[in-house]
């Protein structure tokens, strides 16, 4: 038997209104094995005071930023968010608003949604943009879903240097809707065209590159977009980083037909890696099949401007079975406050925020590779991330660097075996020249011991 806690009047009632005998009688779908045998070990309750004090007190075990100086990236990204950003957000009309299935009493969110869909558009510079998905991998997942199409079948090529969970991601949904996800390996720490090439197929539905890349490389963006349109196939571009399209070429300009991105650092707190903010945008010809919710602007029966849902048939709240995915959300909330913070920062802002995160990164690399035993994983250019070889294991260091207060580089050894002891480091505009210059000591510290 499993432990389960004396029932109530009332809960004997309930049990009887669904033909159950006792609360064991709806536990037996669940495995024997895995059942607790025993109460759960929980301390006595306290009083609310005492239970806030020891709250607070487990809180401050936890590590932030207050106290760490982090260089960590690796598809989380230290933005600093401007104070109007969660002033606004957390007013009562964005922060308790449902899903705006009713125009009518919907129209500030629908509105603040059109703009966000705005914003994506011109970020990208492609032709439509949704509102919205979980995060970044399932972003990819929608996109590889909607290049295979309807059948479900075809290959799907995809570059090693995409985010490993972005990949991890796409290869279960492959498995089980049945089409193929093929690696395509790297040189020089971007996808290999040449690689690209030799593997595409007449079954090829789609190739995944990522820009800037998992290991901070420029991708060659031309030359893969040339060989994946040669093959017919749909060229799919995933951003992590969305303050590189501050300096970087957007997706549209080199002929991406989707970009699926993350939008978590637009605005929004790292949070424990979540929860995320998935964009999503394509080309026209994808419309009809595009995953999400599509806010429209009218003119209603006064002549007035009006914010609508458009092409809802495409909607699981309509036909569920029909859905073009169910596994969308709206994540308003987020992409709300994505669209605050860049309405705050506005174009030149946002330009000059890539601007420093470029100058930042590069400062860093060439004062860390300046050190005896570290030098440039790759010769590719880069954005505010960049891989080091160390001559000491990247655990070792990071463990180091912890105790001086530094969170240090991403180990790609996790990920990527081969390329030994290498970390990827991150800079963006919230480190200072001071901050670099104290991880570049206490590096030389740590490395001087060894």
């Amino acid at each position: 038997m499993s432990y389960v806690p004396n029932t109530t009047d009332e809960q004997q009632e309930m049990l009887r209104a669904v033909g159950a005998s006792s609360i064991e009688d709806l536990l037996t779908p669940i495995p024997e094995a895995v059942r607790l045998k025993r109460p759960l070990n929980l301390p006595e309750s306290l009083a609310e005071p005492d239970l806030k004090r020891l709250m607070l007190g487990m809180a401050e075990q936890n590590a932030d930023l207050d106290h760490y100086v982090s260089f960590l990236g690796a598809g989380t990204y230290d933005h600093f968010v401007p104070s109007v950003v969660p002033a606004l957000v957390k007013r009562s009309e964005f922060l308790t608003s449902y899903t705006p299935y009713q125009p009518e009493v919907s129209q500030g969110m629908l509105q603040a949604i059109y703009e966000y869909q705005t914003m994506v558009c011109q970020l990208t510079n492609m032709d439509v943009a949704n509102a919205s998905l979980y995060d970044g991998s399932t972003a990819v997942v929608e996109g590889a879903l909607m290049a295979v199409g309807p059948s479900g079948r075809g290959d799907v090529l995809v570059s090693r240097a995409l985010d490993p969970q972005y990949r991890a991601t796409l290869q279960t949904y492959a498995t089980a809707r049945g089409f193929t996800m093929r690696e395509i390996g790297l040189e020089d720490g971007v996808t290999s065209v040449a690689e690209l090439e030799a593997a595409m197929t007449p079954d090829t539905k789609a190739v995944i590159i990522q820009q800037p890349n998992f290991l901070g490389a420029l991708e060659d963006v031309r030359g893969v977009e040339r060989v994946t349109h040669a093959g017919k196939a749909a060229f799919i571009v995933a951003i992590t980083e969305p303050a590189s399209l501050g300096v970087l070429a957007a997706p549209g300009d080199y002929g991406a037909d989707i970009v699926a991105a993350e939008g978590l650092s637009l605005g929004n707190p790292m949070g424990y890696g979540g929860p995320a903010l998935g964009l999503f945008a394509a080309r026209k010809d994808f419309l009809r099949r595009l995953p999400g919710r599509l806010v429209g602007k009218t003119l209603d029966s006064r002549g007035q401007e009006a914010y609508v849902l458009t092409l809802q048939t495409r909607e699981q709240q309509i036909r569920r079975e029909r859905a073009t995915s169910n596994i969308c959300t709206n994540q308003s909330l987020l992409a709300v406050a994505a669209t605050i913070y860049l309405a705050a920062m506005g174009k030149q802002g946002f330009r000059e925020l890539g601007e420093q995160c470029l100058q930042r990164a590069h400062f860093a690399q060439e004062r860390i590779c300046s050190l005896p035993g570290f030098e440039p994983l790759f010769t590719r250019p880069f954005f505010d991330e960049f891989a080091v070889r160390c001559p000491l294991p990247v655990e070792q260091l990071n463990a180091r660097l912890r105790d001086q207060g530094i969170s240090g580089g991403y180990d790609l050894s996790r990920d990527y075996p081969e390329l030994g002891n290498a970390a990827l480091f991150c800079v963006t505009e919230t480190r200072t020249r001071e901050d670099i210059e104290a991880l570049v000591a206490a590096i030389e510290e740590v490395a001087g011991e060894d």
